[in-house]
């Protein structure tokens, strides 16, 4: 069986009169989930900085990269696994860390991990989920989970996290270094919608035993006062190189910083012993106007893919996205908001729905441009389109 069958089995569920509860198209998705939810969820998930030009400019970005197909290649067994942190996993691709799911569904996080772990890829949890890290771990039993980390100010709560990852059993640490600070975010500031003030996404940290330690009374007896501790200490904007060693003297798996855009801090992540890096500008939530992730990956690929492991992430909506991804330097890539939409149209399923289509074309898309694996990709198989004017 390959990833490509997905379509067989649709072809042939519809001899029963049987068609997709969802779209094939996940461009669709981001439309049909904006219906369904209410104003601030749909927002806070599809918004973006500013007037989302950097959002814009990363599907642009993928979309000016075309793949040139060749021809008499012998593709009739294909095999998209892909080592990644000393793991052989079935396919290059991982669901990125998306925080507070239960405004989207209520099985929230649980759900989504489990529909990774029956596919055999990665899941990312965000320490702003609104599951419990060690519920998540349990819920998708012998998956692949890596843990994302919010850097928080307090260092016992952030040895904290650590310690309760691994215990866990996340086997790679995921920092997020682009948000010291929530950007200028009009979709959320429009509607006045903030779920942490709500104490939603909050459940590692009112779970957390030296997040607890901190408050005068209980979480239970005192929620506002646990939202403002929260509020207080979730991101700390005076973090710098050095501060690094804190995460190596504290957990002793694989250590990726998510948020890489410039070749320089590439470089600076390679030379403070960090195994990865993910080249995102978080989707176009952080900085309006900000270079598209896709123009900045070739430039971090050149400068340290001989030294650590390059992912990306930002903008990827299709399994085309992912081999453009992949051609243009990554070893893997994160999806983040079409399994987000999945989840809250469907569930669980939902979530299965957007791994098989994205894998399924994925390995279509692979096969029809002459490729039995994803390793053989370079840019050499792509072509930018001339867009002035346009």
């Amino acid at each position: 069986m390959s990833w490509a069958d997905f379509q067989y089995e649709i072809y042939l569920n519809g001899l029963t009169g049987t068609v997709p509860r969802l779209p094939t198209d996940l461009t669709r998705l981001e439309e049909l989930a904006t219906a369904r939810l209410g104003p601030g969820p749909v927002g806070y998930v599809a918004g973006s900085a500013g007037d989302g030009s950097t959002a814009r400019a990363n599907r642009a970005a993928l979309e000016r990269h075309r793949i040139v197909p060749r021809m008499l290649r012998d593709v009739r067994e294909r095999d998209l696994s892909v080592e990644l942190f000393g793991r052989t996993l079935p396919a290059p691709v991982a669901l990125a860390p998306v925080g507070v799911l239960s405004i989207l569904h209520p099985d929230a996080e649980p759900a989504a991990a489990r529909a990774a772990a029956a596919r055999g890829i990665p899941y990312v949890l965000s320490s702003a989920s609104s599951t419990p890290m060690e519920q998540v771990a349990e819920a998708m039993g012998e998956g692949e989970r890596w843990f994302q980390l919010y850097w928080p100010k307090d260092v016992e709560v952030a040895r904290s996290f650590l310690r309760r990852a691994a215990a866990a059993g996340y086997t790679a640490l995921v920092v997020t270094l682009d948000t010291p600070l929530l950007s200028w975010r009009p979709r959320d500031l429009d509607q006045a919608y903030l779920p942490f003030l709500h104490g939603v996404g909050t459940a590692n940290y009112f779970s957390d035993p030296a997040f607890r330690a901190g408050l005068a009374k209980p979480v239970e007896e005192d929620p506002n006062a646990a939202v403002m501790h929260f509020v207080s200490m979730f991101a700390d904007p005076g973090k710098t190189w050095p501060d690094l060693a804190f995460l190596r003297e504290n957990w002793d798996g694989p250590i990726v910083l998510k948020g890489i855009l410039h070749p320089d801090d590439a470089r600076a992540a390679a030379d403070a012993g960090m195994d990865g890096v993910v080249v995102s500008n978080h989707g176009g939530r952080q900085v309006a106007g900000a270079i598209a992730a896709a123009d900045a990956l070739p430039a971090v690929a050149d400068a340290v893919a001989d030294r650590l492991t390059v992912l990306f992430d930002s903008g990827v909506r299709t399994g085309a996205d992912i081999a453009k991804a992949l051609a243009l330097g990554a070893s893997g890539v994160l999806v983040g908001r079409p399994y987000a939409y999945g989840l809250a149209l469907d569930g669980g399923p939902g979530v299965d729905h957007v791994i098989r289509c994205l894998l399924a074309e994925l390995d279509l898309t692979l096969a029809l441009s002459g490729h039995a694996t994803p390793r053989t990709l370079t840019r050499a198989d792509l072509s930018e389109a001339d867009t002035r004017g346009v």
